[in-house]
């Protein structure tokens, strides 16, 4: 027995183990049978829909595709109700039904015991991950440790607890209500992800009151009301905008299939069927647990006992002084050429683990990255442009005209103004051609992403908007449907009240942004939720706004460094709310409950009280922090607690809203060529589905212009081996084993995905506490100390050294 808001939980049974062969279970007698029951008409419908949805979807198989045209064009009423079966009773996505059971076994899911370990969970989490967060080097807890340790937690507290039933003004409920349950698992997951990792405002908030930053603390209320407003507004985004992003079959979110796996792995002990898993029957619970151990013990090698490993540029440690030669093949400031790393943190450190990605996404992130990284750079970088060959090919940091680091400090007048004597007695600002790239390709992944979906899902959202639920026919929607659903006046209820505590923040206080502003930063998030949404949904790749929201700050608000901050904030973390931010989201948490059958009124409570709840302990933490930690924020702390996160946001808020984007961007600056990038990532969609409707070239369907341009989001500060071993690697899972191991990849690819993350995880966590961090010396000999005495390693493999008071760059600025 558990509790319930009213109409949440339509069922009302409690099972401490999913059913170990679902899908047997809905098989009908015969087919024979199961033909009968289907409505021919109703069939001729569905399959007109899908025809119509899923003509450009990258992930449906395309004899499905043909099957569906023959069925309808054959109007035979047999084929047409087989055909219709492949949609109906399961998901037509092999993906999706290798890691989501298309059964509800009608678990209850709000019960008090997991609301009381959800809360626990996300004030301990969210928590030591603010305070982790301001300490470099940082680690943090993901909602992952969270799955580990809720179900041998939620398993103790069946046994312990006692199962007294209390009655409250009419309401009975209990601490114990049985068995610990699979979706009761899930909602304290969901509290997890939403809310375990720090706010993305604390950044700019420690950039505000840092003593060595702005030193300007505006209060308690401002923390609090510009936090939970940055953080709200996603969530009742995502809620609105479900008919377009959650409902759909086509919308898989692979990233919840490590979760979904690792869910039954653990409720589900049962052993697999050799005849179905390539002759492999051990269950998917041991086997996690046994890939998890070994993934443990082994990062202990790259991690600790030989570095090298991580970045293994054997090339340069040839010749570690070879300055082209650590340009092509370095693995710190290079492009990797021969990219070889056996640490598992750089291959799934920014595009998340490559198990889950699909084929496409892995296929049009090495298209990208060769044709509009390596090549680009190299032609950059080896024909003079933007003075690239007085820079490292591949860093984040900016430099000045000595070849050092850029200093803000130097240009700044009173009150965190632009002295532009003290900028032309200076230098410029200098990019490395891969960070000038990130800018354009940023520009390129945000316009290809409203053209494709444009050109490619147009006709499908207009579908969608008209319909909410009443969409084509999908198993996992079709068993939600017994569900009450959370009204969308509840989601539109969260969003007027998040833009009303969002306007308190920038007029209430000096923000340095008007109210206009503020709107204008949540209307671009708002354009771009949807079709950034939905491009992740398909393929996993995230598209964001961190790089563009303080360029377009910088140029509606010149000189105004804090409200620039403030901009970028509500921009990005609106639109990283609504898709994703630090590998979590709102979305796809709703798709996780979607896929568990998780009553959708106790998704949306759970989501916004957890969410709530953290914003006070994240923001009690930092304050905590700032004020009892001696000299924190400071580049010399004692501790480290240098607050990593708040000096980029301060810098960053320096270039943007001080020296702003016009000086870099404008017109006759070095880098104004890169605005070719706007109609670049414009253009390249229309090409590609010129050459799929009007040519009828079969491949343009499986090319995606936002992700050749929106996966190198995070290079830098990434370097290009953790893309290319990315890939690589997913190509080796999802595509080779996949095609010659079918059942084996069936039955163990995404709870790998979820064991490998796992024991990476706890062991990292582990290092940090037992050597980082008490600064235990790790063995020192050649694999440690010598493959970084490298020019590569040491961000000086430059063509040209600037001589001994000499500068490069333009004779005035």
């Amino acid at each position: 027995m558990g509790f319930s808001f009213k109409g949440a939980d339509a069922s009302a049974t409690t099972a401490s183990e999913i059913n170990p062969s679902p899908v047997k279970d809905m098989t009908p007698n015969s087919s024979d049978e199961k033909l009968r029951q289907i409505d021919v008409a109703t069939a001729i419908a569905d399959l007109d829909k899908i025809q119509h949805n899923h003509q450009w979807d990258p992930n449906l198989p395309q004899e499905k595709l043909d099957a569906v045209k023959s069925a309808l064009e054959h109007g035979d009423a047999a084929e047409i109700t087989e055909v219709d079966l492949l949609f109906t009773e399961n998901s037509p996505y092999e993906e999706v039904r290798a890691a989501v059971r298309n059964t509800d076994g009608g678990e209850v899911a709000c019960t008090v015991r997991a609301w009381i370990l959800g809360m626990i969970f996300v004030t301990l989490g969210s928590g030591l991950n603010m305070l982790l967060s301001m300490r470099s080097p940082m680690v943090n807890f993901p909602a992952l440790v969270v799955v580990l340790l809720a179900y041998p937690i939620g398993c103790l507290w069946a046994k312990v607890v006692p199962t007294k039933v209390f009655n409250t003004f009419g309401l009975r409920w209990t601490f114990n209500p049985g068995p610990f349950t699979i979706k009761e698992h899930t909602v304290i997951s969901i509290m997890s992800n939403v809310s375990i990792s720090y706010a993305y405002s604390t950044d700019a908030l420690l950039a505000l009151q840092g003593k060595p930053f702005y030193n300007l603390n505006l209060g308690w209320g401002f923390a609090l009301i510009f936090t939970l407003s940055s953080q709200l507004i996603g969530i009742s985004l995502s809620g609105i905008f479900r008919r377009f992003l959650v409902y759909p079959a086509a919308m898989m979110w692979p990233t919840q299939f490590s979760y979904t796996s690792l869910f039954y792995a653990l409720h589900d002990k049962s052993k697999s069927d050799g005849a179905t898993a390539n002759g492999w029957t051990i269950s998917r619970y041991r086997y996690f647990f046994i890939v998890t151990a070994g993934m443990f013990c082994y990062y202990w090698i790259p991690g600790v006992l030989w570095q090298g490993l991580s970045v293994f540029a054997f090339v340069t440690w040839i010749r570690p002084d070879n300055v082209v030669l650590n340009q092509l093949f370095g693995g710190f400031t290079g492009l990797s050429l021969i990219p070889i790393t056996f640490d598992w943190t750089y291959v799934s450190a920014y595009l998340y683990d490559p198990l889950l990605a699909t084929t496409e996404a892995h296929v049009n992130t090495l298209i990208g990255l060769f044709f509009f990284v390596t090549i680009a750079t190299i032609g950059i970088t080896y024909s003079g442009a933007i003075y690239a060959e007085y820079l490292p090919l591949v860093t984040s940091q900016t430099y000045d005209n000595t070849q050092n680091a850029y200093n803000v400090s130097k240009i700044l007048g009173d009150s965190f103004t632009l002295d532009l004597d003290k900028y032309r007695s200076y230098s410029p600002l200098f990019l490395s051609p891969t960070l000038a790239l990130n800018y354009g390709l940023s520009f390129a992944a945000l316009t290809a992403s409203l053209v494709h979906i444009g050109l490619f899902n147009g006709k499908e959202i207009w579908y969608r908007l008209k319909t909410a639920r009443n969409q084509e026919p999908d198993i996992h929607l079709k068993l939600m449907k017994k569900y009450v659903e959370a009204p969308e006046w509840w989601y539109f209820a969260l969003l007027l009240v998040s833009l009303a505590l969002g306007l308190g923040t920038v007029l209430g206080y000096d923000s340095q942004l008007p109210w206009w502003g503020f709107f204008v930063s949540v209307i671009i998030a708002m354009v771009f939720v949807i079709p950034t949404c939905m491009i992740m949904a398909v393929s996993n790749i995230m598209l964001s706004l961190n790089v563009i929201a303080p360029f377009i700050a910088g140029f509606i608000f010149p000189g105004r460094p804090i409200g620039v901050m403030i901009f970028k904030v509500f921009s990005t973390i609106t639109l990283g709310q609504a898709q994703t931010y630090a590998n979590g989201s709102i979305t796809s948490d709703l798709k996780l409950a979607h896929y568990m059958k998780v009553p959708p009124r106790v998704t949306f409570w759970c989501q916004v009280v957890a969410s709530i709840w953290a914003v006070f302990v994240q923001i009690a933490v930092m304050n905590w922090t700032l004020g009892a930690i001696p000299d924190v924020c400071s580049s010399h702390q004692p501790s480290h607690f240098t607050c990593p996160n708040g000096r980029a946001f301060f810098s960053a808020s320096i270039v943007w809203g001080v020296l702003g984007p016009e000086r870099m961007f404008g017109p006759g600056s070095t880098y104004a060529s890169f605005n070719w990038f706007w109609l670049i990532g414009a253009g390249t969609p229309v090409l590609l589905w010129f050459l799929g409707r009007k040519l009828k070239i079969g491949l343009a369907r499986h090319l995606n212009a936002p992700i050749m341009f929106g996966a190198m989001a995070w290079l830098p500060p990434a370097t290009p081996i953790s893309f290319s071993t990315w890939a690589l690697w997913g190509l080796v899972f999802n595509w080779a084993i996949r095609k010659r191991f079918h059942g084996w990849w069936h039955n163990y690819n995404y709870i790998t995905a979820a064991a490998l993350d796992a024991g990476l995880i706890l062991s990292t966590i582990v290092i940090f506490f037992a050597i980082t961090l008490p600064g235990v010396t790790i063995p020192q000999w050649w694999g440690n100390v010598d493959v970084f005495n490298t020019a590569d390693a040491s961000s000086t493999a430059w063509l040209k050294t600037v001589t001994d008071g000499g500068i490069f760059g333009p004779a005035t600025w």
